[in-house]
């Protein structure tokens, strides 16, 4: 499937269609004029045409939103070539390029009229949170790559910027009204309601003041996860106990019964591994989904060309997003307060973000102290083995005898959904200590001011005209604030006072033109210095030849530092058993040092089982034969991430300006990569000792470390890009991207997390006016499987292949139009990443009334 599009180009040639022209979707909608006026400000920071950009630049603008037959613009963004998502939940997406995607995605710079918006304590964005409204989208530009050479900290897997409509150029009341259905035949639940209602007012006032406000409001019933599969499916597989019989299984969305939940147990001779029952997550949980934000801008302009902007964007949200563990958002509120000052030459931005995690719990800590409120480890335990020998010595079979030992533990247990469990849920929602309760508090805070000034633009003409070179440079400061909440976060050198964190940076870019302006070369050089860690360079050289105005090969090399984040740096919390420290010294001193590897310690204690159970060694003769497996580790504290990027590229219209060519390979190599290692320390000091503290899980505190790789990590890929168009309002297109990791080593206890299908394929068939407004579009979409490597979980994603389409009628006389459609219309429910929601068919309709149509 991955070269269908490329079939249906060739084929699409022969295709012959008269359509009627319509005025109100885009006059003359010709690629040509579109491409060649086509302007983006993301991949130089400057305004220039897109088809000369000197790297790779993806575009999605609102006459294509329309047409798309996903239900926003948020999620037409899947689309775009390269791009893969992963959905946390219905109202949470997040999107990655180019390989290492993870659900929290550091190394993507998610941008709203260049601000960004992520959520200051893990430095990341929180998905469509705090997006705009799908009524106030100018266009979507989406940077794949590292980026980070003009925009700094995080920006090495590239960029999405999201720009809105300037209220001085659209004016008016718009009101969008979308209902939906999910859920349709699913056994775990009832198809259940969506809604979401968007309002936008803009209004100028003379030629100097205009404002515009804009309120979405969105309620439904998120995915559910419930992926019953085994994690821990060979967790007993010496003594033949597989599937319903291992006492020790480990479902992926099941919590409280994981490694930290297990023990070895020595019944009748023989080790067993038993973990405890736990719960599923839709028993621990609530699916409801609600989300309200919004935002103001008030705009004062000074000249035609000088504007000062202040925009207030806020929102409320409950659903469920996952991290490191699943999480429960509940009345969860971000805010962003920003002013803008922009000239011809000049833009200064400064702004605050506040995060406040509200009433919010990890579910995965939920349901694990659930299970342990009624019975501790070692009562539970202690009842099991009893039960399980006076069983088997009464003649009851090993699988019978183990799940009646399962029962006696298990009694007493709290029971879902009964008012006894609901209280208990209530309870420790709000005790901020995983070791007994759920509860995420966390406050935080992000000050950003950043300029940009292009002297030659105006104040140095003269110099421009006589050298050719264009000038552009740029400042940053950003400033992390938390309030360490004790469990979450710790001050670790001032207790009771706020965690601070931050960077301060600035770049300078130059730019020529040669051989009749067919040949530009630019080069930037950017120094940044973060707290903890020395200044570093990061430079960037580019090369556009234009050999006609339709044809453009790009070629650069980029370079990238990325510093830790505040969550990789500064993190403090027990999760499932596991102590979570943060990389900097001042976090984890003393640990590094003295931890031995998981995946070591795993080897030496299956060892241990294999000899007992099966060559019946005495546990002592066991331990001293394997004891030479143990490793320790070899990382240490963090340092930051760099990447070495080099891509080539090319961008033109073909065949009479009807075929539009986007095609991209790039190579990147990481060194430091930023990583976790899974370590454990040995409970005692005596050397003598350490392989019997490493035999049990009871004698070793586990650890979750950041560190950074010591070998180099590789990643390369292509991408390609076809749009095709038949006749003024026909169009059909298509993307494949391919992305590959190549490292050299393997088990070395760190997760590469390359999280990345081998390809990813679109094809688009739009008619924007098929017959008197009416207009239609089909997308199809292929995704490889692919390795996924988390914490939560982690294994083989499937292949995905989904179809969505819409039919839009346009009612010109009442400036409204309404589209119906459907994604994953065949409603075969899928996986994003392991340890995330099934996906399944959402179908829609969207009414917007907007008097501009």
């Amino acid at each position: 499937m991955k070269y269908i599009f490329l079939l249906l180009i060739l084929v699409s040639s022969t295709v012959k269609a008269g359509i009627v022209p319509d005025s109100t979707i885009t006059p003359n909608d010709s690629l040509r004029k579109i491409q060649l006026s086509e302007v983006v400000i993301s991949a130089s920071r400057v305004a220039e045409s897109i088809l000369k950009s000197p790297v790779s630049i993806e575009v999605i603008d609102a006459r294509r939103i329309r047409l798309s037959a996903q239900p926003s613009y948020f999620d037409a963004i899947e689309n775009i070539k390269g791009v893969q998502l992963l959905t946390s939940s219905l109202g949470f997406k997040v999107y990655n390029t180019r390989g290492f995607a993870a659900t929290t995605n550091v190394r993507f710079v998610q941008l709203v009229d260049g601000r960004d918006n992520q959520a200051p304590h893990i430095g990341a964005p929180i998905a469509n949170a705090l997006a705009p409204s799908d009524l106030d989208i100018q266009q979507v530009e989406v940077v794949p790559g590292v980026a980070s050479a003009l925009y700094g900290m995080n920006a090495l897997n590239g960029l999405v910027n999201i720009l809105t409509r300037n209220p001085f150029d659209s004016q008016g009341l718009s009101v969008g009204q979308k209902t939906g259905i999910n859920h349709v035949g699913d056994a775990a639940v009832s198809a259940k309601a969506y809604s979401e209602t968007s309002i936008r007012y803009a209004h100028r006032l003379g030629n100097r003041f205009a404002f515009k406000v804009n309120l979405v409001y969105q309620r439904g019933y998120d995915w559910i996860a419930g992926n019953r599969d085994d994690l821990n499916p060979n967790g007993n597989a010496s003594l033949g106990l597989f599937g319903a019989d291992n006492p020790a299984y480990d479902p992926v969305n099941g919590y409280g019964n994981e490694a930290a939940n297990r023990r070895t147990l020595t019944l009748g001779g023989k080790r067993y591994s038993i973990g405890r029952t736990g719960y599923y997550e839709a028993e621990a949980t609530d699916y409801g989904l609600k989300n309200l934000r919004g935002d103001i801008s008030l705009l004062y302009r000074f000249s035609p060309t000088v504007e000062l902007a202040y925009t207030y964007q806020g929102a409320t949200l409950n659903n469920v997003y996952q991290r490191t563990n699943r999480f429960r958002l509940e009345n969860y509120r971000l805010d962003q307060h920003s002013l803008t000052l922009t000239t011809p030459s000049v833009q200064i931005r400064a702004y605050r973000s506040h995060e406040n995690t509200g009433d919010s719990y990890n579910i995965r800590s939920m349901a694990e102290n659930i299970d342990k409120s009624f019975k501790t480890d070692n009562q539970w335990f202690s009842e099991f083995s009893n039960q399980f020998n006076a069983d088997t010595k009464a003649g009851l079979g090993v699988p019978d005898a183990l799940r009646d030992a399962r029962s006696i533990a298990d009694k007493g247990r709290p029971v879902p959904g009964t008012p006894a469990f609901n209280d208990l849920i209530a309870k420790l929602r709000d005790i901020n200590n995983w070791d007994i309760g759920a509860a995420l508090r966390v406050q935080s805070w992000m000050y950003h001011a950043e300029g940009q000034f292009e002297p030659t633009r105006v104040l140095w003409q003269r110099f421009r005209q006589q050298t050719g070179l264009n000038i552009q440079a740029g400042f940053d400061f950003r400033r992390y604030v938390v309030f360490p909440d004790g469990n979450y976060f710790i001050n670790p050198t001032e207790q009771g006072k706020n965690l601070v964190y931050g960077k301060t940076g600035g770049f300078v870019q130059l730019s020529r033109t040669f051989f009749d302006d067919k040949l530009k070369v630019a080069g930037s050089l950017r120094l940044d210095k973060s707290y903890y860690f020395d200044a570093r360079l990061n430079p960037r050289l580019s090369m556009v030849y234009s050999p006609a105005e339709a044809h453009n090969i790009r070629l650069s090399y980029q370079n990238g530092y990325r510093f830790p984040s505040l969550f990789e740096g500064f993190t403090n919390i027990n999760s499932g058993g596991v102590k979570r420290v943060g990389g900097l010294p001042i976090m984890s001193h003393g640990i590094y040092e003295n931890a031995y590897l998981v995946t070591s310690i795993n080897a030496f204690q299956a060892a241990i089982t294999t000899d007992v159970n099966t060559n019946k060694l005495t546990t002592d003769q066991a331990i001293q034969k394997n004891k030479g497996l143990l490793k320790k580790s070899p990382y240490t504290y963090l340092k930051p991430e760099q990447v070495n990027s080099y891509e080539l590229g090319y961008k033109g219209l073909l065949f009479g300006s009807r075929l539009y060519v986007d095609a991209d390979v790039y190579y990147a190599s990481y060194k430091n990569f930023i990583a976790q290692v899974n370590a454990n320390i040995a409970k005692g000091t005596n050397p003598d000792s350490l392989a019997y503290y490493f035999s049990s899980a009871t004698t070793q505190d586990r650890y979750r470390l950041w560190t950074n790789s010591q070998t180099r990590v590789y990643n390369y890929g292509a991408g390609l890009g076809l749009r095709y168009s038949l006749t003024q309002n026909w169009s059909v297109g298509g993307n494949a991207s391919f992305a590959k990791l190549d490292r050299a080593d393997y088990g070395d206890g760190l997760e590469s997390s390359f999280n990345t299908p081998r390809w990813i394929t679109n094809l688009t068939v739009s008619n924007g006016n098929l017959w008197n407004g009416l207009g239609f579009s089909v997308n199809y979409k292929h995704q490889d499987a692919f390795l996924w490597q988390s914490e939560l979980a982690s294994g083989t994603v499937s292949a995905i292949n989904t179809l969505d389409a819409q039919v839009s009628y346009r009612i010109s006389k009442l400036s409204l139009l309404v589209k119906a459609g459907g994604t994953n219309l065949a409603n075969k429910p899928y996986y994003t990443f392991i340890g995330g929601p099934a996906v399944g068919g959402f179908y829609y309709t969207n009414l917007i009334w907007e008097p501009r149509f």
